[in-house]
Parts: structure tokens; C-alpha cells; sequence
């Protein structure tokens, strides 16, 4: 009798040890100090997270069936990539660390990709091109996803609204003369 209930305060223990833990940051000071020690770890919450592409295509190796495997590779890229985005695409984002840093996060933003998504979708397309042993073509592939990003950020402005708008009239005895 003494053991279970011994047993469930341990694990209660345990369980408010781990959710302090997660505790977000409250400054900018602290994100960036939670920041720094998550993309030097080899695993977060008790996932293994590589440390490039290399590595990844590993995990993924190990990670995924033949038959999945078999099924992903029958895929054209892009279409492997808008399918699995849902899915395969949130796994990596959420298992891999990218919105809260993480050294493959790191990495990526070292190759040029900074959005979590995109750096999902950059993993799918390049596993897929591993899988078929094509070139990666890395730097293509990055100008495109900066492209994408330009081009979203540019309709992004011409298409917003001014909410407020303001003219100042200079008073002439402030010019300092």
C-alpha cells in the first residue's frame, strides 16, 4: 500500500518539476538565454534533434517505415512536400524544436531558411530529393524559399491598409537658425 501511493508522489513530483520547466520566458533576456541553451542540446524533451541535414536524413531513415518510405518517394517533390506539410511537416516543426530554437533549427537559419515552416518544407523537399539520390541543390533551393518570402512580404505591404495617418507642419523657428 505504502509503495503506490509512494510511487504516485513521485511521479507527481516529477510531473511539477517538468511543467516549471517549460515555464515561458517572461523578458526578451530569458528567451534568449532559454534560446542559447536549446540550440546546443541533443535532445529536448527527450527527443533527439540533429544537428544538420545529414543527420536528419538519418533520423528520418530510422523514423519512417519502408512502406511509408515507398509510398513518399512515389510522390512528386512538391506535392510530397503540400501533403506531408500537415502532418510529417508539424511533426518535424514540433518534435525538431523550430519555433523555440534548436541546433537543426540553427543550422537552417545558418543555410538561409528562418521560418519554422519553411524550414520544415525545406527537410521534406531535400529527404525527398536524398531518397531519389538527386543533387539537394541547397542553394537553389534556399534562394527560393527567400523569393517566396520577398514576394509574400512585398504584397504583404502593398495590399495593407494605413489605419492612421499623420502630417507634421515644421514650425520654421525650430530649424536651429
Amino acid at each position: 500500500m505504502i509503495k503506490p501511493v509512494l510511487l504516485t508522489i513521485g511521479l507527481l513530483l516529477f510531473s511539477l518539476q517538468f511543467l516549471a520547466a517549460q515555464k515561458p520566458a517572461e523578458t526578451l533576456s530569458e528567451y534568449e538565454e532559454t534560446y542559447k541553451w536549446r540550440i546546443r542540446q541533443d535532445y529536448l524533451y527527450g527527443v533527439y534533434i540533429p544537428k544538420d541535414l545529414g543527420d536528419a536524413f538519418i533520423q528520418l531513415n530510422k523514423l519512417i517505415d519502408a512502406d511509408s518510405k515507398k509510398d513518399f518517394m512515389s510522390l512528386p517533390e512538391e506535392q510530397a512536400a503540400d501533403i506531408l506539410f500537415f502532418s510529417f511537416g508539424r511533426w518535424i516543426t514540433h518534435n525538431w524544436g523550430f519555433y523555440g530554437g534548436s541546433r537543426l533549427s540553427e543550422f537552417l537559419r545558418g543555410v538561409g531558411i528562418y521560418h519554422p515552416e519553411d524550414m520544415a518544407r525545406f527537410v521534406i523537399i531535400t529527404y525527398h530529393r536524398n531518397l531519389h539520390r538527386k543533387s539537394l541543390d541547397v542553394k537553389a533551393l534556399v534562394d527560393q524559399f527567400q523569393e517566396k518570402t520577398r514576394l509574400e512580404q512585398e504584397a504583404k505591404k502593398k495590399g495593407g491598409e494605413i489605419i492612421y495617418e499623420e502630417t507634421r507642419k515644421r514650425d520654421p523657428k525650430d530649424d536651429g537658425s
